[in-house]
């Protein structure tokens, strides 16, 4: 139980590194510090109390398939988000089945190259962070071609924030209203957008 136990504390502290110190750092996202916590705690107990049935392999491969499905469908989450939950997932994975083959000292130097691939391609190589948000657009004769840059200043004026991409969705000619996606640098402390709000 004592090494169960220690095992346990590892792999929280290795998430802790992957979430706290990496992601959260640059994301500035707390929802998802409790997401990915929860999920490495849950399933590194779950794969060591079936560590004796021997479906292991099968197991672990199963637990990404059951995310890449259903993928939190209720509130869909972004790719980088998602990124890091399998990250989290592989890591509790590792965490809880690898030392009862190999030595705990391959496991933390597993854990070192996650920590260091992860950290290399959010601060070293300045991965851009962007926030979405869906905007209902009532200017659509902006929507013309050639009137792009145009557009985009109107959309920073209005969101109070300088606007780097843009997708529109579904244009409404008849309440001369355009649903547009639109992505700048910043903060978010908002839900998700719903993928089936017309873009």
């Amino acid at each position: 139980m004592t090494e169960i136990a220690l095992h346990f504390a590892a792999n929280l502290l290795s998430c802790w590194i992957i979430v706290r110190l990496i992601y959260q750092s640059k994301a500035k996202r707390r929802d998802y510090v409790f997401t990915f916590t929860m999920v490495s705690a849950s399933v590194f107990l779950l794969c060591r109390m079936l560590s004796g049935v021997e479906l292991d392999l099968a197991f672990a491969l199963g637990l990404f398939a059951i995310f890449g499905i259903i993928r939190y469908r209720t509130n869909p989450v972004p790719i980088r988000e998602m990124t890091y939950l399998f990250l989290v997932i592989a890591m509790a994975v590792m965490n809880a089945l690898a030392p009862m083959a190999m030595g705990i000292v391959d496991v933390a130097i597993g854990n070192s190259f996650m920590w260091a691939i992860a950290f290399v391609l959010e601060r070293l190589l300045f991965v851009e962070h962007l926030v979405t948000k869906r905007v209902v657009y009532d200017r659509i004769e902006l929507l013309q071609e050639g009137r792009r840059e145009e557009l985009m200043e109107d959309l920073g004026q209005r969101i109070g924030e300088k606007v780097e991409r843009m997708e529109i969705g579904n244009v409404d000619l008849l309440r001369e209203t355009a649903v547009i996606k639109v992505s700048y640098k910043g903060e978010d402390h908002s839900e998700h957008i719903d993928p089936t709000d017309g873009v």
